[in-house]
Order: structure tokens, then C-alpha cells, then sequence
């Protein structure tokens, strides 16, 4: 098997943790070119690899030498227009989420591949690739529950960046639920409510933090999700399904036990690279094996432009008070 070139866009934290994969975990591929505005750090992280191209400029690296798929792993808002570029250049793409922060963007990705015919992107929504997420969506699938009536889910971070802010609770960091439910539950979400309590005393003033986020989908199942970006004790994300006949809980099996002078403790994840760790190379993996021969093997476009598009009513629902439509377009032929 020949091994695939790729084209990884940004290098802070996201990226930087991909390139450090890609043929470290991941085998069949290799970073050939790398992108980022900061010229200091691209060129220092194209360094550490054998002879990988540094570029400030995403479409000079998209047309290195040997690039044959693009990772892109830059803040959102400068998603669609390398997207829509690797498109251009019929190249792959896997795109940390969001694909781009607002419905209308993704819709262009969408007409874009359209024109194409085929499918090229794939989005970073990496819990669908996680051991614990697999095995609840087959029990769902299965019915090995009954129909299912809520799903249960908790999102907690030990504390939140200097840049996050109200709306990120819900844009970046719910965005995941989001798209969990719908993967989980084979529904569209319909509506959204948000509701806050008073914010806890660990925010930085003026973030309204935690709140409640209620998902209502089509086939009548009620998500809610607890966000609470500055719980202080570390990162959990857990998520229990109910159904007619029975419950099934992940989110509980991740930590290390630890006995030690007398007491017997949990240790809990400080950072999402941690708790996913697995599930971030098995998405890359699959997304190598699947970008080799042009196609996508996780959450498309589609997918990138319903989160998108919940994540719009959910910032309406947060800002106004009010329960929230989500507002979807039919689904063109090529995502069915």
C-alpha cells in the first residue's frame, strides 16, 4: 500500500496533535506539507519531519509536492474557504469541527461537492469513532433497550481557555452532543432550548457558565446535556440512553483505580486528547484507509451542516429564552 500524502492546515493544538500521529499511530501516511499564519511555529513543527514542506499559506501547501488529502485543523472561521479550495483541487478533506461555524457556510460546502458528484469531506466529530460510543450505538440499533425516550448527557471541562466565550459553550463544545444524538439515535434534532442557572463562581466574568441544553428530535426522544465548562476537577463526558425496556450508561470505564495509603481513588482525565485519545487515532485511521481511494468513512458534509445548523438555534434559544426551531434544508441525494 502506498503511503498517503497529507496536507495538515494549522498547527496549534489540534494540528499539532494529528501531525504527531500521522505515521507515529497511523500508519499509511505522512504529513507532506504543513500550514499555519504563525510562520515561527509552522516552520518548527515541519521541522521534526522528514522533509515536510512549511507553509503560511493553506493553498500553497494543499499544492505541495505529494499532497494527496487534507487535514484541516485551523480555528473554524477559516474552514469553508480551505475546503472549498481542497475541493477545487478534488483532494480529501478531514475537517475538525465545526466545518464551518455557520449553516449557510456549510450548505456551500455541500453545493460544492454536489457539483463534484461524490463525496470528499469528512468532519472531526471523533466520538463516533470511540470504543464506548460504538458499543451503545449498537445496543441502540439492536434495540437491546426498547425504544428510546431520553438520552442523558453530562460535558465537563476542569477549566475553560482565556478566549472561550458564552456562545463557544454551546458552538464548540456542545456541537459534539449534538452530533452523538443524531448519530446515536438515527434522528434529526427539531428544536432547542437552553436554559442557565446562576454561573458558577470558577467562570471568568461575564461567561455564563453552566447551562442546560435541551435537544428535542424527530422521533420524539428528549437530549438534555449538562455543559459546564469550568467544573475545576477535570474533563468528563458521559452519556446514559433510556429506553423503553432499560438503560445503558457510558462515560464511567475510563479511569485508572489507584490504591494508595489507605484510600482508593479515580483518576480523572485533564484534557479531551486524553479521554479520546484511542478514538482519535482510530478516526484517523479510517479516514487514511478511506481518503486512499477517495472516499469518506465517518460524518460528511451533511453532518457538519445539521450540527451547524442545530448549533445556530441553539445560540437563539440561549440568547432569547425561548425554545428554538432548528431549521434544516432537504437532504440533497448525495448524503442519503
Amino acid at each position: 500500500m502506498s503511503t498517503l500524502g497529507i496536507a495538515v492546515i494549522g498547527t496549534g493544538k489540534m494540528g499539532a496533535d494529528h501531525v504527531r500521529r500521522i505515521g507515529g499511530t497511523v500508519g499509511g501516511a505522512r504529513v507532506v506539507a504543513v500550514a499555519d499564519p504563525d510562520g515561527d511555529r509552522v516552520k518548527a513543527v515541519a521541522a521534526g519531519l522528514d522533509g515536510a514542506s512549511a507553509h503560511t499559506d493553506p493553498a500553497a501547501a494543499m499544492a505541495a509536492p505529494g499532497v494527496e488529502a487534507v487535514l484541516i485543523a485551523s480555528p473554524g472561521a477559516a474552514h469553508e474557504e480551505a475546503i472549498l479550495h481542497a475541493l477545487g483541487r478534488g483532494l480529501p478533506v478531514l475537517c475538525e469541527k465545526p466545518l464551518t461555524p455557520d449553516p449557510a457556510g456549510a450548505l456551500r460546502v455541500m453545493e460544492a461537492e454536489q457539483r463534484l458528484g461524490r463525496r470528499l469531506v469528512q468532519v472531526g466529530f471523533m466520538r463516533r469513532f470511540d470504543a464506548e460510543y460504538e458499543r451503545l450505538k449498537e445496543l441502540l440499533d439492536a434495540g437491546g433497550i426498547g425504544r428510546p425516550l431520553f438520552l442523558h448527557c453530562r460535558h465537563r471541562n476542569a477549566a475553560s481557555p482565556s478566549f472561550f466565550t458564552s456562545d463557544m459553550l454551546i458552538s464548540d463544545s456542545v456541537v459534539h452532543e449534538v452530533d452523538a444524538a443524531r448519530w446515536l439515535l438515527g434522528q434529526e434534532i427539531t428544536a432547542v432550548s437552553v436554559l442557565s442557572p446562576a454561573p458558577t463562581s470558577a467562570a471568568p466574568e461575564g461567561l455564563r457558565d453552566p447551562r442546560l441544553v435541551l435537544l428535542e428530535t424527530a422521533g420524539g426522544v428528549i437530549v438534555d446535556v449538562e455543559i459546564f465548562v469550568n467544573c475545576g476537577f477535570g474533563y468528563e463526558v458521559r452519556c446514559e440512553a433510556v429506553g423503553e425496556s432499560g438503560s445503558a450508561q457510558i462515560g464511567e470505564g475510563q479511569a485508572m483505580v489507584v490504591r494508595s495509603a489507605g484510600r482508593r481513588y479515580d483518576e480523572i482525565a485533564q484534557d479531551f486528547t486524553v479521554r479520546f485519545a484511542d478514538a482519535y487515532d482510530r478516526q484517523l485511521r479510517r479516514w487514511v484507509a478511506a481518503a486512499a481511494q477517495g472516499r469518506v468513512a465517518g460524518p460528511d458534509a451533511w453532518d457538519g451542516y445539521a450540527a451547524a445548523a442545530v448549533s445556530a438555534a441553539g445560540l437563539t434559544a440561549a440568547h432569547g429564552g425561548v425554545r428554538t426551531p432548528v431549521e434544516l434544508v432537504d437532504r440533497p441525494a448525495l448524503y442519503r
